[in-house]
């Protein structure tokens, strides 16, 4: 049985972001309940919760895929210059469940959360919203600048990060991607986000580190960085002046704490949120109302993304077949 191994070089070469972004699009604009199946994610913590381990499985019926992620998060892997997000993603055949390839699950990571929060932008935020605030300057941040280029013309990026030196590095990257874009460095996430239409989160907070005084009418925000329990980016006001949009209900109420929190909080109920984004982007209920409306799209990250992106992968691969390595 012949398996193809997929390394980060491989994925980056095959999926580009602006081709990401349209595999998510149409995996969201085709989404329902009858073809696509995801239980919640398994995380075994360790005891200090320093780290801990996922299993993501997924069907996709618009693809006639099967597979599963299996990634260890390791939130302080920055500091000793690895990304938090170490494992690997499987594709199976359908007719038998043949292993047909395994793919660096940290690269379709970065690429795929990136996407989708690319499409909530073009489907929420304001048509001519291009003052960018980045909270975080990991990996995410890096792929989210991309993202945001590709569906939005960006005046301005700003950036924050507990570690200046992480900000400036990333700062000094963004200035060559965008250079017709003004880039700076915050002292503080206040100072990054007041007067920003587009904000995205992309840290691993425990505590709000965006606070809903600080937001404009009119923004976005793509809230990515806080997946799990224990995580949390956004204080209980900004979730509950938003027009809140989720990736997937049920992980929402069960994992993200920036819901959980303020539902615990008395701020909002379920009813706050409006929609998830499959069922924004098939036009089945309305996203932003008016231009007045600060939207929120709180991301989970679902298996069904990693699975779609493997998909992908695997039938650019059988078009432009080539040496594929797997690489740490």
């Amino acid at each position: 049985m012949q398996v193809l191994i997929f390394g980060e070089r491989e994925i980056d070469e095959l999926l580009a972001m602006p081709d990401c972004i349209e595999v998510m699009h149409r995996l969201f604009s085709t989404l329902d309940d009858a073809n696509a199946v995801q239980p919640l994610r398994t995380i075994a913590w360790q005891p200090n919760r320093r780290g801990g381990v996922a299993v993501m499985p997924a069907y996709v019926g618009a693809n006639d895929a099967i597979g599963a992620k299996v990634i260890t998060v390791f939130p302080e892997n920055r500091e000793a210059g690895l990304d938090s997000h170490q494992g690997v993603v499987t594709l199976h055949e359908t007719g038998n469940g043949r292993l047909l390839a395994i793919f660096h699950a940290g690269a379709i990571t970065a690429i795929r959360t990136a996407a989708v929060s690319a499409i909530a932008t073009r489907l929420l935020a304001r048509a001519d919203a291009g003052d960018l605030a980045i909270l975080g300057s990991g990996t995410q941040a890096r792929t989210h600048l991309q993202a945001m280029r590709a569906v939005r013309a960006l005046r301005r990026v700003r950036v924050w990060s507990r570690t200046r030196q992480h900000a400036r590095q990333f700062a000094d990257w963004a200035a060559k991607e965008i250079p017709c874009a003004d880039v700076r460095v915050c002292a503080s996430a206040e100072e990054a986000v007041r007067g920003a239409d587009l904000i995205c989160t992309v840290t691993a907070a425990t505590q709000p580190i965006l606070a809903g005084e600080w937001i404009a009418p009119g923004t976005h925000v793509n809230a990515a960085g806080a997946s799990v329990p224990g995580f949390r980016e956004l204080d209980s006001g900004a979730v509950a002046q938003s027009r809140l949009f989720v990736d997937s209900r049920e992980s929402a109420l069960s994992e993200s704490d920036d819901v959980r929190k303020a539902i615990d909080e008395g701020r909002i109920d379920q009813a706050h949120i409006a929609g998830d984004l499959a069922e924004v982007a098939s036009n089945r209920i309305a996203g932003r109302r008016d231009d007045r409306d600060i939207t929120l799209f709180e991301s989970c990250g679902m298996a069904i993304e990693d699975v779609a992106a493997a998909a992908y992968l695997y039938e650019r691969f059988a078009k432009d077949p080539r040496p594929a390595r797997f690489e740490f």
